[in-house]
């Protein structure tokens, strides 16, 4: 995870050396001074965040912002990397690459409710960990993107009958309907006989 973070740090024009971990017994205090002095003395050096790198305050903010609201797509998306053991610092070195951290942002998966296909069934809405689903019973569904986390939650519950949840990728996700467009008209059943 450090090794992720460090690249992504790297990816938004921060210095990965502000990012250390260090393992140690309780018995090592002296390990840990020493560890501590060095990575102070390397943060002191580097000055405030964004500052030594170059970045205005607004835009470090609306960096962090992005990469906080990524984390739970990024954890989900390289699952099987992050649970890998590295045994040697090769390895290490090349594990996540800067063009697999720069797809990891453009190439960003986002999911997207086709008002066409909705029925209203209320079971992405139900399945969201997030609440990022706004209907209700008889309104079409939409999705908060500044909510979703990208989990594709809504679109593993969507029954395939209606195949309403798409799944859009590299593309801008089409705006939302519009909230007095959003009552689902169910076609009545007649009785024929």
């Amino acid at each position: 995870m450090v090794l992720l973070c460090k690249k992504i740090m790297a990816h938004i024009g921060l210095n990965p050396e502000r990012l250390r971990v260090e393992f140690m017994t309780s018995g090592e205090g002296n390990l840990f001074t020493e560890v501590v002095d060095d990575f102070s003395k390397t943060i002191r050096e580097l000055g405030p965040l964004g500052q030594s790198e170059g970045i205005g305050e607004d835009e470090l903010k609306s960096k962090l912002e992005e990469v906080r609201k990524l984390v739970p797509y990024i954890k989900i998306e390289k699952r099987e990397k992050l649970q890998s053991r590295l045994k040697n610092k090769d390895e290490y070195e090349g594990f996540f690459t800067s063009d697999e951290i720069e797809r990891l942002f453009s190439d960003v998966t986002s999911y997207y409710i086709d008002p066409e296909k909705c029925q209203a069934c209320m079971i992405c809405f139900r399945r969201c960990p997030v609440e990022a689903i706004a209907g209700g019973k008889g309104r079409i569904h939409v999705i908060d993107q500044d909510i979703c986390i990208k989990c594709g939650t809504c679109f593993e519950a969507c029954p395939p009958r209606f195949g309403a949840v798409n799944k859009i990728s590299g593309e801008p996700v089409p705006p939302p309907i519009p909230e007095e467009e959003r009552t689902l008209a169910r076609k009545s059943k007649t009785k024929v006989g």
